[in-house]
């Protein structure tokens, strides 16, 4: 732990962090096992200049937050073994003492060490509905491999779950397992495991609705399996990504399913796959009660990513004016869609040229930034003689565009453009 932090009166540092300390990493979030958590979340919060505060007083646990770092206080009722046991894996159920001395009555340190994740009991999964999920996480981040009996139990109970026979635990609870997932290089790894053990069928069923389903053409996966690898290569090669863009990685082809379809040659088709996959997005992170402009930038990025490049100056430009909010990252999108394909129909030809288009559109992105407008709504509506309105808003964005592809340059030449547009229109003052 980092040297400034002030150790409690009494108690036991547990979970993650003396886990993390076996594996050679550093933790940064500390949980505790105190006497009195109020107590020494206040003291510690004044030793570091922090803050403390309740997390769920009726439980009595505190949390002091102080430069990066999160201390955790619980009150230790009772047993240490007992509290240990009830915890849902094994190398979640070592505690070290003041003294530096661990307890771990359930063999947590050999299973770090030889990279199993066990579950402590069966009652333990089954007493709390988000830890079957937790297992794909903590396999995926740590370099897990779930033992039998608990790979057993997880997909039992993750069958229960889809089946609602077993109530699911709140979606902040699932949203937060899935997204320290999605933010770890190892994301694609730990959601495929997700599936192994049935627990996108509940967890995010637009996902797992696309096991199975062929595409052929420029692609060699099947759906599910194209969109982990996509999100790999989004990982890999932009691994500063955020969540919105991972999200939309992830999901971009979730509208797949319910729009493939075969043409008179017999090659396989997905009409519309884009903007039912804008839909289908904007439902499940809503209901993982992710932020409102997360919801809507993910929906919008997977919505364009089907757009065809460019294939010169003028449409380049075109391209970075219309969709300049969502760029780079619909860029970086389409990128990682196109390396995870490698179907029949790809080749080092198709991929180059795709390329050069990608090239042309970021050229212009770093060379085009936006610039103050020719005209304001003022002058469109003096220039054409007409009211505040639609038409106002109409005219703006065809001098913007006009501007942006190279048509105009200057306030006299939007002026003659607006008038001949108006003119074209039939437009009156």
């Amino acid at each position: 732990m980092p040297e400034s932090t002030p150790l409690p009166e009494s108690g036991y540092l547990v979970g993650g962090a003396v886990r993390d300390a076996l594996l050679g990493t550093a933790p940064r979030d500390l949980d505790w096992l105190v006497g009195d958590p109020q107590a020494e979340a206040e003291r510690a919060a004044a030793a570091l200049g922090g803050s403390a505060f309740a997390l769920d007083e009726a439980r009595g646990h505190w949390r002091t937050v102080a430069d990066g770092i999160t201390l955790d206080y619980t009150p230790l009722a009772g047993d240490l073994e007992a509290d240990l046991r009830r915890r849902d894996y094994t190398v979640n159920a070592i505690a070290a003492g003041l003294d530096g001395r661990l307890h771990d009555p359930l063999g947590g340190r050999a299973d770090v060490l030889a990279g199993r994740l066990c579950m402590t009991s069966e009652a333990a999964l089954e007493d709390d509905p988000v830890r079957p999920l937790r297992a794909a996480r903590l396999a995926a981040t740590l370099g897990l491999t779930p033992e039998a009996d608990t790979r057993r139990v997880i997909v039992r109970l993750a069958a229960e779950l889809a089946r609602g026979e077993r109530p699911p635990p709140a979606w902040e609870r699932t949203r937060d397992e899935l997204d320290a997932l999605m933010l770890h290089p190892a994301a694609a790894r730990g959601l495929l495991l997700a599936d192994e053990l049935g627990l996108l069928a509940w967890a995010l069923p637009e996902l797992a609705a696309c096991r199975g389903v062929e595409q052929g053409g420029f692609h060699h996966l099947d759906v599910l399996r194209h969109s982990l690898e996509a999100l790999n290569q989004l990982v890999q090669g932009f691994p500063d990504a955020d969540l919105a863009l991972r999200w939309a990685t992830l999901l971009h082809d979730a509208g797949k399913p319910a729009t493939r379809g075969a043409g008179e040659d017999g090659r396989t088709h997905f009409y519309g796959h884009a903007r039912l996959g804008q839909r289908l997005s904007e439902e499940a992170l809503a209901r993982l009660r992710e932020p409102g402009w997360r919801v809507t930038r993910v929906g919008l990025l997977i919505r364009y990513h089907m757009l065809p490049l460019p294939g010169d100056d003028k449409s380049a430009r075109r391209f970075v004016h219309r969709r300049r909010p969502l760029l780079p990252d619909l860029l970086e999108l389409m990128i990682a869609d196109r390396e995870a394909a490698r179907g029949p129909r790809s080749s080092e030809a198709n991929r180059r040229a795709y390329r050069t288009a990608l090239s042309r559109v970021l050229a212009i992105l770093v060379e085009a930034p936006e610039k103050p407008p020719l005209l304001d709504g003022e002058a469109v509506m003096r220039v054409l003689g007409i009211g505040p309105g639609p038409r106002v808003g109409e005219a703006l964005r065809l001098v913007r565009e006009a501007e942006a592809v190279g048509d105009i340059g200057t306030p006299e030449e939007a002026e003659a453009l607006l008038r001949r547009y108006a003119e074209a229109q039939g437009w009156r003052g």
